[in-house]
């Protein structure tokens, strides 16, 4: 069988094995700490603008009470709890005239933040850097990309939400025809969609943030690699979660470690699924190439040695020789 080729095996070993080696040479941990750290701060303005984009369609309220037990299952309730105060300090209810509007900007301008620190981080995975141009140009181009991103969160989020109401209606069904694994096929169920949702996220990420042109079949390979990645972590993170939460060291700012934790880990996996996507990209023949606007960057290292030379000044020279007096 092919799966079983010893070949075939040994080709998936080296490609994961670059992957990992990619990612430490690349200091993919500095740069997941870097994006949690950016993420703390804009978590709860990207929550809002997402939740209000699928609120358009299906009533704030309702993508709210929604969202909160997902938000639970990640975190936990303590942390989910952290947030949710987050985001009731941030709501624009009650305000109005200029203070919208500069809270919308705020929002918008936080929310963003997060994607063009996952832009600048996978220019450095796969080496390469935009072309010299005007600041301002550069900065509303990736403003743009960052909104387009939080528009798609939104319509994940709409779509996410439509497809759980139809299961539940459909259980309600096949409780009467299977009622003794209507659950199990339900959780499966479940775990398929989160999983084809997050697949899609991390393809959309990896196909438009980045300065690159690369082929949609690298993207898909990528983005599914990296949601097995996500779907494991979360199990091991919810056991970690439920295991120490109530004896956790920190005290009240238990909360925000286990929120830090939990961004941190989904960056890792982030920068490892773009690690296995170019790998494996190189692998298949193709190659992530730089956009138009763009190059490639390489790096070299250079060793050396310093050597103090002797004095060419004769004057000089007569000078050191002399003895002190």
């Amino acid at each position: 069988m092919k799966y079983l080729n010893k070949e075939y095996l040994s080709r998936w070993w080296c490609v994961l094995k670059a992957t990992f080696m990619g990612f430490i040479n690349d200091n993919g941990l500095k740069l997941s700490a870097s994006l949690a750290y950016y993420t703390v701060f804009s978590i709860a303005p990207l929550l809002i603008l997402v939740i209000s984009l699928a609120g358009l369609f299906l009533g704030h309220d309702a993508i709210t009470n929604s969202i909160y037990p997902e938000i639970k299952g990640y975190v936990g309730s303590q942390a989910a709890v952290q947030i949710q105060d987050m985001l009731k300090n941030l709501e624009l209810s009650g305000k109005t005239g200029v203070a919208v509007v500069f809270g919308v900007i705020t929002l918008m301008v936080g929310a963003s933040s997060i994607f063009i620190e996952i832009q600048d981080s996978l220019n450095i995975i796969w080496r390469v850097k935009a072309k010299p141009k005007k600041g301002w140009l550069k900065l509303v181009q990736n403003r743009f990309l960052s909104f387009s991103l939080i528009v798609s969160l939104g319509f994940l989020l709409l779509v996410s939400m439509i497809l759980n109401l139809l299961i539940l209606a459909l259980s309600a069904k096949l409780v009467h025809f299977l009622p003794g694994i209507t659950v199990w096929v339900i959780n499966g169920i479940n775990i398929a969609i989160a999983f084809i949702v997050i697949s899609v996220l991390f393809g959309i990420i990896f196909k438009v943030l980045p300065d690159v042109k690369i082929k949609w079949k690298d993207v898909r390979s990528g983005a599914f690699f990296t949601a097995v990645l996500f779907m494991l972590g979360k199990y091991a993170i919810g056991l970690y979660i439920e295991l120490s939460a109530k004896t956790s060291v920190y005290g009240a700012a238990g909360s925000i470690i286990i929120i830090l934790l939990w961004i941190y880990y989904t960056a890792a996996i982030l920068y490892i699924g773009a690690e296995f996507t170019q790998v494996y990209a190189e692998a298949n023949g193709s190659h992530i190439e730089p956009a138009d606007y763009a190059v490639h960057v390489k790096q070299t290292e250079v060793e050396q040695n310093v050597k103090v030379l002797p004095p060419q000044n004769p004057e000089l020279e007569g000078k050191l020789k002399q003895p002190a007096n």
